[in-house]
Formats: structure tokens, C-alpha cells, sequence
């Protein structure tokens, strides 16, 4: 295929993990923001995207929040699901099940089943729901630092099996009865997490909304009411509370080798804005809920991916603390949406957003066509 590039690509790399009959590789470029100080460390967020004025306004949020001292977050839960799907005969049956799954009593002997799977897989805990004679359980685990669905797949697997000697009736319809949920936004994501669940917050000075981000407190906090609040309310939007947090996520996770398809849920995210200390300084948030990222396994080792992970310093498995490097990229994520929600919010406030992208996400070429063709006469 004309333009496609064949040469100066590892092959080797991804043939029987990445991706199969391979006919090329596709080239995005990789912009960098900040340092976004977080937690007390400067980061550079490397961003694979298209999207002119995207990585130029992260990185004024990040001007933003390191001029007023930098941001925090918090990790609130770290675990992967799956979600298999049985039937029973009847619905009866499939409530005995449910209930020895969710009773406390039968849980270590679950997790020792469970955990066979893995060094790393560490059971968590099972919810279950019904839908007549259909059973959905819940599985929650640990995973290290791997983003780890296919980690969860086998102690989940092992459990169906070792279910069968006590419900022989049980019918297994898939592995995956979308009750996890991947791929897909979902309420169960949104309430109980999938993933690493993470807040992170900053405090902005009012002299910096001013000077930095041409605007001033009350009309962000505004704006943020009746467009990230109100706005996506009325969408009947289901964790989209925010400006474009997926932008971001997508561009992290396309630099760093995550799946692209788990921005779906990855981008679930509320934004918070409150003007404090008398009003006058801004308080600011994102909450998200399900950021599915891991430092090895699938697209990470991947000599580009490899190199993005390495810049934030969360390459490979973190082996004194396993799990801490796929916990501080959920961070940056959370940190960087933080910095682009604050900049973007902010030009919608000034009004500056149109002029930005006329700027910015407009090629000399298309410009220069697009005035030709305006200096045209006009048949009528």
C-alpha cells in the first residue's frame, strides 16, 4: 500500500502477542507536556495524537499547576475484573450459587482457588447479579503491574472448574458475560471501579487563572456547572462529566502501549471546580474510577511504547513494590486529564477555543486552500 511503511520495524516483537498478519506499521507523532508536578515529582507525559493545540494545552494546565505548587492524587482501589456468565435450570439454582460465592465463609477457599492462576493474582472479592436463570459473578483481583485481563481470565477459570463438583448443572455461556465490564461503558464501572480508581486534585492561585489561563475563578466554576455538570446531564451522559478527558487518555495510552479500546471506561471522569479561600483561588479535581493501564505485558514492550514508559520511569514491572508502577501511570493519566480539563475549560471561558484550533489544528496548506477558495467567484 502506497504510504503504508513496511521497513525499520521489530517484527519479531509483536508476531504471536500484538497483532497477527502484519502489512505495516502506522507512524503518530509524540508530543510531551509539562513537567507536570504530581505528588511532589516532575513528570513528562509523552502524547501520541493528531490533534492539533491537544499537547499545547496540556501543557499550559501543567504550567498552571506547577506555578501554584503542583498537584496530589490518591489511589482508592486497584483490581481488575471479569464477569462470566452461567445458567441454570432454574433460577433457584442459580441463587444457591450466588450465595456461596458472596458468602464471607467460602472466600479463602475461593482465593486459594483463585489465586493457582498467578504469583500476582490475588483474589478480592465476588459480586454477583441475576437475570432470571442467568448468573453474572464479578471477579475482582489484584494484578501487579500488569494491566492483567488475561491474569484474572485463568483465576477465574480455575474457580469455574472447581465450581462444577458442587453445581454440575451449571452451564457455562462465556468467560466474559460483559458484567466486568471491558470495552464498554457501564454503571458498574462508574459506581465500583475497574482498573485503578483515582482522584487527583490542585489548587490554582488566582493570580495564575489570571496570568497563565486568561480567565478568572467564578467563570470557570460557572462554566463547569452548566456545561461538565448540567450540560452532561441533560446528554444523559454516563461518566461524562468532564470536557475531553478520553483526549488525553487516549493519547497516554497509545504512547505507552495500553489498549486503545479501554478508553472507553479508562475515561470515565468527574470534574469538580470550586472557588475557595474566599473565592478567590480555584480548587479543582478529576475523579476517575476505572483507569486500566500496566507497565508490561501486550503494546508496553515495544521499543516506542517502552521508550514513553521509561520517560515517566515506570517501565517494566516494579519488583520491591509490584504494582506501584502501574499505579504511579494511573496517576499521571489522572494528573494530566487534571492539566488539559483545566486549560480547555479555561479557553471556553475566554472564548479563545475557535481561535486556538484556527491556530493551532490547521495545516499552512488547508489555510491557504481554504482562502483560495473563499477568493473565488461565486457562480450564481
Amino acid at each position: 500500500m502506497d504510504g503504508l511503511p513496511l521497513d525499520g520495524f521489530d517484527y519479531a516483537s509483536i508476531l504471536g502477542q500484538c497483532c497477527e498478519l502484519p502489512v505495516g506499521y502506522v507512524q503518530l507523532p509524540v508530543g510531551v507536556a509539562g513537567p507536570l508536578l504530581l505528588d511532589g515529582r516532575r513528570l513528562y507525559v509523552p502524547m501520541a495524537t493528531t490533534e492539533g493545540c491537544l499537547v499545547a494545552s496540556t501543557n499550559r494546565g501543567c504550567k498552571a499547576i506547577a506555578e501554584s505548587g503542583g498537584a496530589s492524587s490518591v489511589v482508592l482501589k486497584d483490581g481488575m475484573t471479569r464477569a462470566p456468565a452461567v445458567r441454570f435450570p432454574t433460577a433457584r439454582r442459580a441463587a444457591e450459587l450466588k450465595g456461596f460465592l458472596e458468602n464471607p465463609a467460602n472466600f479463602d477457599t475461593l482465593a486459594m482457588v483463585f489465586n493457582r492462576s498467578s504469583r500476582f493474582a490475588r483474589l478480592q472479592g465476588v459480586k454477583c447479579s441475576m437475570a432470571g436463570r442467568n448468573l453474572y459473578m464479578r471477579f475482582t483481583c489484584s494484578t501487579g503491574d500488569a494491566m492483567g485481563m488475561n491474569m484474572v481470565s485463568k483465576g477465574v477459570q480455575n474457580v469455574l472448574d472447581y465450581l462444577k463438583d458442587d453445581f454440575p448443572d451449571m452451564d457455562v455461556i462465556s468467560i466474559s458475560g460483559n458484567f466486568c465490564s471491558d470495552k464498554k461503558s457501564a454503571a458498574v464501572n462508574w459506581i465500583e471501579g475497574r482498573g485503578k480508581s483515582v482522584v487527583c486534585e490542585a489548587i490554582i492561585k488566582e493570580d495564575v487563572v489570571k496570568k497563565v489561563l486568561k480567565t478568572n475563578v467564578q467563570a470557570l466554576v460557572e462554566l463547569n456547572v452548566i456545561k461538565n455538570l448540567a450540560g452532561s446531564a441533560i446528554a444523559g451522559a454516563l461518566g461524562g462529566f468532564n470536557a475531553h478527558a478520553s483526549n488525553i487518555v487516549a493519547a497516554i495510552f497509545i504512547a505507552t502501549g495500553q489498549d486503545p479500546a479501554q478508553n472507553v471506561e479508562s475515561s470515565q471522569c468527574i470534574t469538580m471546580l470550586e472557588a475557595i479561600n474566599d473565592g478567590k483561588d480555584l480548587h479543582i479535581s478529576v475523579t476517575m474510577p476505572s483507569i486500566e493501564v500496566g507497565t508490561i505485558g501486550g503494546g508496553t514492550q515495544l521499543a516506542s511504547q517502552s521508550a514513553c514508559l521509561d520517560l515517566l520511569g515506570v517501565k517494566g514491572a516494579n519488583r520491591e513494590s509490584p504494582g506501584s508502577n502501574a499505579r504511579l501511570l494511573a496517576t499521571v493519566v489522572a494528573g494530566a486529564v487534571l492539566a488539559a480539563e483545566l486549560s480547555l475549560i479555561s479557553a471556553q471561558a475566554a472564548g479563545h477555543l475557535v481561535q486556538s484550533h484556527m491556530k493551532y489544528n490547521r495545516s499552512r496548506r488547508d489555510m491557504s486552500k481554504a482562502a483560495e477558495e473563499a477568493d473565488r467567484p461565486k457562480k450564481c
